[in-house]
């Protein structure tokens, strides 16, 4: 399929009433694909996967072309997250088959990691490389877990307070940590022994649920329940927490290059910037009602998003 992308040149509303041109770009997907989570490889004009949960594939946009193809991840396959992992592949949790995915771009391979049969269904959510190579990921349904991609060995752990890690992030000193969406905190995972130690944010029932972390190892955190952006510094072990303006339900959390922290909001059916410097945030609304952004990663100059109810990308650039 080839998707005609649709720009439109917006202007980003500042909570402070400025204004700022910002170049907004969708890309139509295979309808019924269902787009959960979106990952863009490195490299400008590089390829962007995409979760198509519905379908159990995995999808492939070349933003230079419009090209889209998707790729059969196996029977039973409902996949949530992706990301690039460092050997240029996408990864994939998939909560269908239970299992860790690796499918190489290029060639087409997909390689499947089942989770030990006696785990029980995860409910797998996301996942992130920690600096030895490891794949850390997680599982709403109470768990969290670790697989050497080299050896295969794959070992799940019961998270401390049950039901809820959603994700994960690793800091650039490689640090590691989840967020509990139904457990409203965080965890720090010791990637040596596997224990996770839950740290509470200040706001309480904030619903804890995606993390990323900035250039400096601190990590932000989406608050589903409250509207919320929190910040945790590990080094200080301190707290700072924002409000998104109005009525807000923060989905997904990415922090860029820069340093700006970019959010979905459902309640106003946007994708937000927040610059932790100025305090400031900037909102692009969709051109489509409940576009419903799950997730959000991308690359320099370059937000990008999953719209699943509208089966669309969307890219910002600035």
């Amino acid at each position: 399929m080839r998707s005609v992308p649709v720009v439109i040149a917006a202007a980003a509303l500042l909570a402070s009433g400025f204004a700022v041109a910002a170049t907004v770009q969708y890309f139509d997907l295979p309808r019924g694909s269902g787009p959960h989570d979106v990952a863009a490889a490195p490299a400008k004009n590089g390829p962007v996967f995409y979760t198509a949960q519905a379908k159990g594939r995995l999808g492939i946009l070349d933003p230079s072309s419009g090209k889209v193809s998707e790729i059969a991840l196996g029977k039973g396959s409902a996949p949530h997250g992706v990301i690039v992992g460092p050997d240029g592949a996408a990864w994939v949790t998939d909560g269908g088959q239970n299992a860790i995915v690796r499918i190489d771009a290029s060639t087409r391979q997909v390689k499947v990691w089942p989770l030990p049969s006696d785990t029980g269904y995860a409910n797998l959510n996301t996942l992130t490389f920690d600096r030895n190579g490891h794949v850390w990921f997680t599982g709403q349904s109470g768990y969290y877990g670790r697989l050497d991609p080299a050896s295969g060995d794959i070992k799940v752990w019961k998270a401390p307070r049950g039901s809820g890690p959603y994700g994960i992030t690793t800091t650039p000193g490689g640090r590691v940590f989840y967020a509990s969406l139904a457990g409203n905190h965080i965890a720090e995972i010791d990637v040596d022994t596997g224990k996770a130690t839950v740290i509470d944010p200040p706001t309480q029932g904030q619903g804890a649920r995606r993390i990323c972390s900035d250039s400096r190892g601190r990590v932000f955190v989406s608050y589903w329940n409250t509207g919320q952006v929190g910040m945790y510094d590990p080094t200080t072990r301190t707290w700072r927490e924002w409000k998104l303006p109005g009525v807000a339900h923060a989905y997904s959390v990415w922090v860029d290059p820069a340093d700006h922290v970019w959010l979905t909001d459902w309640s106003t059916n946007a994708i937000v910037r927040f610059d932790p410097a100025t305090e400031k945030f900037e909102s692009f609304p969709s051109d489509r009602d409940q576009a419903n952004v799950r997730q959000m990663l991308g690359r320099a100059g370059e937000a990008w998003g999953a719209e699943s109810g509208t089966d669309r990308l969307v890219v910002v650039r600035d």
